[in-house]
């Protein structure tokens, strides 16, 4: 009796844990962008953050702000995570993101380029859904996710968006 009923717990927990699991779907979507109208740059003040390496800032892009909000393309600070470094280029439209492009990812080994390459594209579907920097992390990709994030975050802060 007692087996039965441990047997029974046990398969029980296991069919829980299976159907729990999701699997990882590689979309890759290109997300292309129609670029600015003609534009001026514009010089930013660098910011300091712990996790930026250190580098100016890049000047954004851009060719006009109306009260619907800024059109450009914006540099986010560059982030090293423990696999290797993150930065993105957020492309914006009278304030609506249009296109992010990872410039850098980590590629240090074999296996932090396959995680990059797949938690990247959902990363960036999800941002164009959600139009701001409070997305979910990939599951697998915690390090490369936090690094977006904080990339995103950056590129919309001067942005001013």
């Amino acid at each position: 009796m007692r087996k039965a009923a441990l047997t029974t717990v046990s398969t029980v927990a296991g069919v829980v844990l299976l159907l729990s699991l999701k699997p990882h779907v590689n979309t890759t979507t290109a997300v292309a962008a129609q670029p600015p109208s003609p534009s001026f740059s514009r010089s930013s003040s660098p910011s300091s953050s712990p996790s930026s390496s250190g580098a100016a800032a890049p000047s954004p892009s851009i060719s006009h702000t109306t009260s619907a909000g800024p059109t450009g393309t914006y540099t986010g600070d560059t982030i090293n995570t423990r696999y290797g470094p993150v930065q993105l280029a957020v492309t914006l439209s009278k304030g609506k993101i249009t296109a992010v492009k990872a410039l850098q990812t980590p590629s240090g080994d074999g296996r932090s380029q396959q995680i990059a390459s797949y938690a990247v594209p959902q990363l960036t579907n999800e941002t164009l859904q959600a139009q701001n920097a409070q997305i979910d992390t990939v599951s697998g990709a915690t390090y490369t996710s936090d690094g977006y994030v904080q990339s995103l975050q950056s590129a919309l802060d001067q942005a001013g968006v």
